[in-house]
């Protein structure tokens, strides 16, 4: 963010998602751990970064990656202790970052001791409630409550075994079945999440991370989702009382605390709601991260989110890859260069080298529009998907549950490349004797942390500079944009101070606008001209209404 800057650090910050299992392995075990992230700070530090969001390192027993919590105020063996986590926390503050925390509301693990009271009680057990236990359909019971259907794919009910060893209730889970939801209509649920909530700001983090936010409250009369209604668990009205409690939470905490929602809506207006002044601070914008690369779709997106948070006065963020989605390097060099979960396939032919010249132009866009823009671990190094991982070796339940249709998010998980010619590219301690959990691309000898520091036409060099010209100038992270007349298939807007982005999106080379200063470019430029899927940095005369790019 820059340091001139003096809003919440929220509202323009750069923030670094670490997935714990893949960013660094400290003892050998081949998994990330506390340990690993802590020797890796120097990383994110030399990065820039402003806060570190960490996906879920809390008790599981992994069905979905850890997104099955057993224990909400503790930490998984396989990542460490609570005492690391803390003193993790206190160090990336010692280096000017913050700390943001997944907190999974939407459901548990069934290992979860609420859960497990719920089915050793059998059908009279006070914990039912707490879940959405139901009967049956039909004479016997043997049909499910109600056809919903799963993002994860299959069903949304499992049917259980009464202590007597007789057919019981269903219970619903809107994820896998080792992920029963919670019924967030009970006060008990809501108490138990308040607290949780104080427990890690308690800790001393900066921000909390909402997974499914959009789905904790349902529709009690379980209706069937039709085409044309509202969808029976997916933004039902009751949701806001839930967030305008923890904003009260937050609010009462010194220093800038940060709730910050996963969101998935495709209705802005609906999507806007949760950002008003007494709900969360921040929501992801995801639209923007499943664009196509195309002049039209990417302005009429930009536009359309800038537009949606106005009216609460929310700074938009800017994401281009996370932990579920295929790698944007990947995506970029497809001839659809969308994405969706509806379909992603195997297979796809892909253009790496097209994709990673995308993807260098994509970082200069996002970290250059107006609010905070999110990096994926990896991202800074031109990682791409890895699609040819042995189907024995993959973990992510969207792969079995689709019966291996969608490839899963395996491929956008595999341990970082650190140093080295070969794997595990100092992803685990030299010596270690377990593999990485998931394996590494050869390949990836030339896009280690060590390969890339120090060359300046490297992925990791572009954002490390990118990040710094950020950090200083007083026109980025939070604020206005004005789009600037350009020809066909560019995008070019000015952000204040004389700061211009341009970035090319035709099939042919632009000539520059005049210009002072050329503060950076994501790839080579071919003399005063800008090439296709390049961006470019400028710093122009501060005249309103800004240059004009020549036609």
């Amino acid at each position: 963010m820059s340091t001139a800057d003096n809003g919440p650090w929220w509202r323009g910050a750069v923030i670094y998602q670490v997935y714990p299992r893949s960013f660094a392995d400290g003892n050998g075990d081949g998994i990330g751990d506390i340990a690993g992230i802590r020797s890796r700070l120097n990383h994110l530090s030399a990065l820039g970064v402003d806060a570190i969001w960490y996906s879920p390192w809390y008790p599981s027993p992994m069905a979905d990656a850890g997104y099955d919590v057993a224990d909400y105020r503790d930490i998984d063996p396989i990542f460490g202790t609570l005492a690391e986590a803390e003193a993790l926390i206190a160090e990336a503050h010692a280096l000017g970052i913050r700390t943001i925390v997944d907190v999974v509301p939407n459901h548990c693990s069934d290992v979860h001791p609420w859960f497990q009271a719920a089915l050793a009680g059998g059908p009279e057990a006070p914990e039912r409630e707490l879940f959405w236990f139901r009967p049956g359909r039909g004479p016997d019971g043997s049909q499910k409550p109600t056809d919903w259907l799963s993002p994860f794919a299959g069903d949304t009910w499992t049917r259980t075994t009464n202590p007597d060893g007789t057919a019981g209730d269903w219970y619903l889970h809107l994820f896998a079945p080792q992920q029963p939801d919670f019924n967030w209509e009970h006060p008990r649920v809501r108490a138990e999440f308040e607290d949780i909530l104080r427990f890690w700001l308690d800790r001393g983090v900066d921000g909390i991370r909402i997974d499914s936010a959009a789905m904790l409250a349902k529709d009690p009369t379980l209706p069937e989702a039709t085409p044309d209604g509202p969808n029976p668990f997916v933004d039902v009205d009751a949701v806001h009382e839930i967030y305008r409690s923890w904003r009260r939470i937050a609010d009462s905490y010194p220093g800038e605390r940060a709730l910050i929602g996963e969101v998935w809506l495709p209705d802005y207006e609906r999507f806007a709601n949760y950002l008003r002044p007494d709900e969360l601070h921040a929501a992801f914008n995801f639209d923007f991260l499943g664009c196509a690369w195309e002049p039209a779709a990417l302005r009429a997106c930009i536009d359309a989110t800038l537009a949606a948070h106005a009216p609460v006065g929310a700074p938009a963020t800017w994401v281009l890859s996370n932990h579920d989605v295929t790698r944007h390097v990947s995506r970029y060099g497809r001839a659809d260069t969308t994405f969706s979960f509806a379909t992603r396939r195997e297979g796809v032919p892909t253009d790496l080298e097209l994709g990673t010249r995308r993807a260098r132009a994509a970082a200069l866009l996002s970290l250059s529009l107006p609010g905070a823009a999110y990096v994926y671990q990896g991202e800074e190094l031109g990682l791409w998907e890895v699609e040819d991982i042995p189907y024995e070796l993959r973990q992510d339940p969207m792969f079995a549950r689709s019966g291996r249709v969608d490839p899963g998010r395996d491929g956008c998980r595999v341990p970082l490349p650190w140093t080295g010619e070969a794997p595990p590219f100092g992803f685990s301690p030299d010596g270690a004797a377990a593999a990485p959990w998931l394996p590494q691309p050869a390949d990836w000898k030339d896009r280690t942390v060590r390969a890339q520091t120090g060359d300046p036409h490297s992925m990791l060099e572009l954002y490390r500079a990118a990040i710094a010209i950020r950090r200083t100038d007083p026109a980025l992270g939070d604020g206005e944009l004005t789009w600037l007349p350009a020809p066909a298939g560019v995008l070019a807007y000015r952000r204040g101070g004389g700061f211009c982005c341009l970035v090319n999106l035709s099939d042919a080379a632009v000539p520059l606008p005049p210009h002072q200063r050329l503060l950076l470019a994501s790839g080579p430029l071919d003399d005063d001209l800008l090439p296709p899927d390049t961006a470019v940095w400028l710093r122009t005369p501060s005249e309103p209404g800004g240059p004009a790019v020549p036609a």
